[in-house]
């Protein structure tokens, strides 16, 4: 093989190679790129210290901040759907008297009434056994069952539904009071009772702030 043979054979594997080296060689680095220009210092503002305004307090003037420390108790009649007035007037109380109690209470009624509230689901279900079993209780007893209770059995169902009825009206009726009573540090200052009428929200938040104020002016005078 002569010299030209060997150029031309090895001119090929030459540039193969160098082609292989170029593809897996890794790049350069980038070369840094530092650009002319002036560098301008600028000066640093003066550390920035707030300004405290002082602002002189207002005292509270009026009916504000004499709530603390005193409560209103509402006490009223639960089976009358009083629930939703009650809690109007907690709300009201509270936002006009910032710091006041407000505390939510059933008035109940008179022990005669109470007793005979729980005599009443009794009897209630007492007439509902007889009206469902009584051809096997009076037998039971000795007794003849009583025309009333076929007049009664004749209409079933209507039976039951007008004892049940009735005797939820009856215990609804002994239960109920028609109170809705407030008092402020234990001094009634309205009464549904006494006026038959609910208390107006501005009306009652004069009453409460008079209470108020005279409570406070009592007891700087004993301090």
């Amino acid at each position: 093989m002569d010299r030209t043979q060997l150029l031309l054979l090895g001119l090929p594997l030459f540039l193969l190679c160098s082609d292989l080296v170029n593809l897996f060689a890794p790049p350069p680095p980038p070369k840094p790129h530092h650009p002319h220009h002036p560098h301008h210092h600028k000066p640093k503002p003066p550390p920035y210290t707030p300004e405290t305004l002082e602002i002189p307090s207002q005292k509270a003037s009026g009916l504000e901040g004499i709530g603390f420390g005193s409560t209103v108790n509402i006490n009223f009649c639960t089976s009358c759907s009083y629930k939703g007035n009650a809690l109007t007037i907690k709300k009201m109380l509270e936002t006009a008297f910032p710091g006041i109690d407000v505390i939510l209470a059933n008035y109940p009624p008179p022990l005669p009434k109470r007793l005979l509230a729980k005599v009443v689901p009794v009897v209630q279900f007492g007439a509902l056994g007889i009206l469902v079993a009584g051809e096997q209780l009076f037998p039971m007893l000795g007794m003849t069952p009583p025309p009333w209770y076929y007049s009664l059995r004749a209409n079933r169902f209507g039976s039951i539904a007008s004892i049940w009825l009735l005797g939820n009206m009856v215990q609804s009726f002994l239960q109920s009071t028609g109170a809705f009573e407030v008092y402020c540090n234990g001094e009634l200052v309205f009464s549904k009772l006494k006026e038959g009428r609910f208390p107006g929200e501005i009306e009652l938040k004069e009453l409460i702030g008079a209470t108020l104020a005279k409570s406070s002016i009592t007891g700087s005078s004993w301090a």
